[in-house]
């Protein structure tokens, strides 16, 4: 499995005077990175934990839920419960997100169309699991357009840990410092960043304090252009960097 670098250490994959970043592979969260999913999940995590006897508040929303996989929030919100209950709960939450619809987050898809026409890797990881992952893209119309997925199932440990990136990257075989992360929570970027890849925050500019190396507010900014020998180059972030892509034989 491909190392880990220590959280912190991703300026330096940033070239000081070219800020170029050569990269392999581009790797997109799903839920507030894709999908505009934060509403549907905390309503879901909100109603039915106060049938279960907590109401949950903002911190609770921002520091157990989001970027997080069930198990682990589950687990966090109700200590003190079985590992029955514990799953009984997690399972009302998974019914009542599994097929709620979402908006697509601006830009996204053009963004990962125009990707995979170019040939380029893209990845998948995500805390969901595979009838919600199956769902989304298959109503935003993505289905086939990632080449590997990581979900909540096939790592021991989720995020904040560096489990699901590493094993993306295993799949992807290429190494994660050279692999492209999108990510919005604090969550997400830990672990992208815990892996050694190169993380863009969408969303929250404050994530660039904690490793990130640039934000975007949403996707409508970032430029696809060409660079030598048929490369690819995305540009539009806050801190002026280019990222110069590997691309494959076209898609049509």
């Amino acid at each position: 499995m491909p190392r880990t670098c220590p959280i912190g250490s991703r300026r330096s994959a940033v070239d000081a005077e070219s800020r170029r970043i050569r990269i392999a592979a581009v790797v997109f969260d799903m839920d507030g990175v894709i999908v505009d999913s934060g509403p549907v999940i905390e309503h879901a995590w909100g109603e039915v934990s106060r049938r279960h006897g907590r109401v949950l508040t903002p911190d609770d929303i921002a520091r157990c839920v989001h970027g997080r996989p069930g198990s682990e929030t589950v687990r966090l919100l109700f200590p003190d419960r079985s590992e029955s209950d514990r799953k009984a709960i997690w399972s009302e939450v998974d019914r009542a997100e599994e097929e709620a619809e979402c908006s697509a987050i601006p830009g996204v898809v053009g963004l990962l169309t125009a990707l995979a026409r170019r040939g380029v890797a893209l990845g998948l990881v995500t805390s969901s699991w595979p009838r919600r992952i199956e769902f989304v893209l298959d109503h935003l119309e993505l289905t086939g357009v990632f080449k590997v997925s990581v979900n909540r199932d096939d790592v021991p440990r989720g995020k904040p840990n560096p489990d699901p990136y590493l094993l993306a990257s295993v799949r992807l075989g290429i190494d994660p410092e050279r692999v492209l992360v999108f990510e919005d929570s604090e969550a997400g970027v830990r672990s992208a960043v815990a892996a050694g890849a190169v993380c863009v925050a969408v969303g929250d500019a404050g994530l660039v304090d904690i490793g990130a190396v640039a934000s975007v507010p949403d996707f409508t900014g970032i430029v696809i252009g060409e660079a030598p020998a048929g490369r690819t180059t995305l540009t539009g972030w806050d801190a002026g960097i280019v990222v110069d892509l590997e691309s494959g034989p076209a898609r049509v």
